[in-house]
């Protein structure tokens, strides 16, 4: 398969490219800044595109099967995240290209309250701007009519580097915690749900989650 990265440089899509490439996919890296892509195999393919742009992103994209958008922006440009989605979208609309999305565990609806994380009282304010730029993310896709496969990942609300077991919980739009209420899980196993996903479709226009 051959598979197009968008935040090629970042913790989680850093960690889809090692996984796609353990898995034999065709691997092209897409950043901003092609200079920071570094300690790659020679046989993937590195590109200049600003993901936000959708005649950028369309030509980074041709010819590919797949693209995985892991972009994440840098504090106090949380906006770009919609604007992303919106260029992707676009840029796909006329391809039979997937699409799959890494966002943000805010609108999890908490089981047993009927609201969303980011609303429930003593959600960390430091991370609203990140989560509700998520949400309006996922809105994007959620209202969109353009005719993409997309499907939207949000990870568990705990996502940090960690070792890859390959043992996990898929869910939907429900936070999925332990019985101690914890909702974790690895960037490693997280880009192992990814190229799952890649590889066996299941969700089509539609958002998903894992945890341990």
């Amino acid at each position: 398969m051959r598979i197009t990265v968008f935040g090629a440089t970042g913790d989680v899509g850093s960690r889809v490219i090692t996984e796609a490439l353990w898995r034999g996919h065709d691997v092209r890296a897409i950043s901003r800044d092609p200079s920071r892509v570094r300690g790659l195999p020679d046989t993937v393919e590195v590109r200049a595109a600003d993901a936000s742009d959708a005649d950028q992103v369309a030509a980074a994209v041709a010819g590919s099967d797949l693209v995985i958008s892991a972009t994440r922006p840098a504090p106090g440009q949380e906006h770009e995240l919609a604007q992303v989605a919106a260029a992707l979208l676009e840029a796909l609309a006329d391809s039979e290209i997937r699409l799959l999305v890494v966002g943000g565990a805010g609108s999890f609806l908490v089981p047993g309250t009927g609201a969303i994380l980011s609303e429930q009282p003593g959600f960390p304010a430091e991370l609203l701007p990140i989560a509700d730029a998520c949400n309006q993310q996922l809105a994007v896709f959620q209202e969109s009519e353009h005719a993409v496969d997309w499907a939207y990942l949000s990870p568990a609300t705990l996502l940090e580097p960690g070792v890859r077991t390959g043992v996990f919980r898929l869910g939907t739009d429900e936070l999925l915690a332990d019985h101690e209420g914890n909702s974790a899980i690895s960037m490693e196993d997280l880009a192992i749900v990814l190229l799952d996903e890649a590889e066996q479709p299941k969700h089509h226009r539609a958002r998903f989650t894992a945890a341990y």
